[in-house]
């Protein structure tokens, strides 16, 4: 057998192995995806649920998820009936059990609120409502602005500053109030996530004071040192006053005059009288 014959045989030995290792990989990837996989069934929403809705059984339906499921995933609808909705939840989305309040607590926003906290509403001008910006989940600082009472201000006009910061924004919305006369008008309102302590701040606040909300990072947890500013210091060049130097003098204490002390002398029958000084004084 020449070499040409064993150079071709060789040649054609790898195709085919090739050709065979391919039909495999083919074959075996079809019997894999006919092969069932298990599934399990888990609660979802079955339509759009807004946050404190109270669930009911035609908010749900069931969806099969392949493998293992999600922590927290409720498995029976009856875990779910009746619990408060946290936060909002979508269609189709499964449903887990730290999104819904505890069993016996309700819905609406009460429902939410974590144990020692406070939701105080906030009112707010129409280009924060408009805007967006303040929905549930973001972190906000709280500004007033307003003529401190009691005269202290003296001629810097009206003051700013910061009562709050890395406040959690639980809901926002419009909320409607009577005017002057009596008629309803909408009110953008934000619900402020607070400790019972800053709940006092803000309706001291809302009432004598103009309420600004800044929105800030959530990541940011930083509670900056932020001393204010005032009107008048946005005209000037909001360096402090220099103290006029004040040069006190000092005078020397005086020396008394040293004390003298007197020797009367007796020469015979004549008589007389000789000061001196001390000798430490004149040192």
């Amino acid at each position: 057998m020449n070499r040409r014959l064993l150079t071709v045989l060789l040649i054609a030995f790898i195709v085919a192995a090739a050709c065979a290792f391919l039909v495999f990989r083919v074959l075996g990837n079809r019997l894999a995806a006919a092969r069932p996989v298990p599934t399990t069934s888990v609660v979802a929403a079955k339509t759009d649920i807004k946050l404190g809705s109270l669930l009911t059984a035609a908010d749900l339906t069931t969806i099969e998820i392949a493998g293992s499921i999600p922590k927290g995933a409720i498995q029976d609808p009856k875990a779910a009936i009746g619990r408060g909705v946290l936060s909002d939840l979508y269609q189709g989305e499964a449903i887990m059990d730290n999104r819904l309040a505890a069993i016996g607590s309700g819905g609406g926003l009460a429902a939410t609120i974590p144990t020692g906290m406070r939701v105080s509403a906030v009112k707010v001008d129409e280009v924060v409502g408009v805007a967006g910006f303040a929905t549930p989940g973001m972190r906000v600082d709280v500004l007033i602005s307003g003529i401190p009472p009691g005269g202290s201000l003296g001629n810097e006009g009206t003051q700013v500053r910061t009562v709050l910061q890395n406040i959690e924004v639980k809901s926002a919305g419009t909320d409607y109030q009577k005017d002057a006369d009596g008629k309803a008008k909408p009110v953008q309102v934000v619900n402020l996530l607070v400790t019972p302590e800053q709940a006092e701040i803000l309706n001291l606040a809302s009432n004598q004071m103009h309420i600004q909300l800044v929105l800030r990072n959530p990541l940011d947890t930083t509670i900056a040192k932020i001393p204010g500013t005032a009107l008048g210091n946005l005209f000037g060049d909001n360096k402090p006053a220099e103290k006029p130097l004040i040069v006190r003098r000092v005078q020397a204490p005086q020396k008394s005059a040293p004390k003298a002390f007197s020797i009367e002398v007796i020469n015979g029958t004549e008589r007389s009288e000789q000061k001196f000084s001390r000798p430490e004084e004149k040192q």
